[in-house]
């Protein structure tokens, strides 16, 4: 069967302490681009290669060869509807901003990710971001828009060094967090077993 569009969807934040899940659906002409060609999943880029492969990424965009959204799910929303929940809120987000016919579209999806069920062509591939282009592009763009979020809020929070680890539970994180506890951007319920029962008070503002 021929589609319209081939998306590729994939998410960047899953695991962190601190910041948003951030969603990319990115929408090709073909499920193989070919200047796509040797791209890979965004964790096994350096972060100049994933700024270059957006650029490429943006060049064809302007040409009208993609179409992409990027949409995240906050720190406060995970906590209220768990990370799973507030993954599908993000992917159902840049869907709506796309407006694409769901007919019309074949969605590749990676690991457990699921597309709203009116996107009745859709496949989850398993480490999908390395094997299917489309899916890496969505990796990168995706990657480089939540770092770009983290090394802003390290600007506002410049004690726990989110430019850095950006969110995750690195050791210089746990440490931060044993001097200055929580912030406002922290995932609560991402803390329990470091902080064993917990609420929202004392947050650093």
């Amino acid at each position: 069967m021929k589609y319209r569009w081939y998306l590729g969807i994939d998410e960047v934040g899953r695991g962190p302490l601190a910041g948003p899940i951030t969603i990319c659906v990115a929408a090709f002409k073909t499920r193989k681009p070919k200047f796509l060609r040797g791209i890979r999943d965004s964790k096994k880029l350096t972060a100049q290669k994933r700024e270059d492969w957006l650029n490429k990424i943006k060049i064809a965009k302007e040409e009208g060869n993609v179409l992409f959204c990027v949409s995240s799910t906050d720190n406060e929303q995970i906590d209220k509807v768990g990370i799973t929940k507030a993954t599908n809120l993000a992917i159902e987000k840049s869907l709506k901003k796309l407006k694409l016919e769901p007919c019309q579209c074949l969605v590749l999806l990676d690991g457990g990710l699921k597309a709203p069920i009116e996107y009745i062509y859709q496949e989850t591939i398993i480490r999908g971001d390395d094997k299917e282009r489309i899916i890496s592009a969505s990796s990168v763009i995706a990657k480089v828009n939540r770092d770009n979020i983290m090394i802003d809020y390290s600007k506002k929070y410049p004690q726990y060094n989110f430019h850095e680890h950006k969110g995750y539970g690195t050791r210089a994180h746990y440490e931060a967090l044993k001097k200055y506890g929580k912030c406002q951007i922290h995932r609560i319920s991402f803390l329990k077993k470091f902080y064993g029962t917990i609420n929202s008070n004392n947050l650093i503002k």
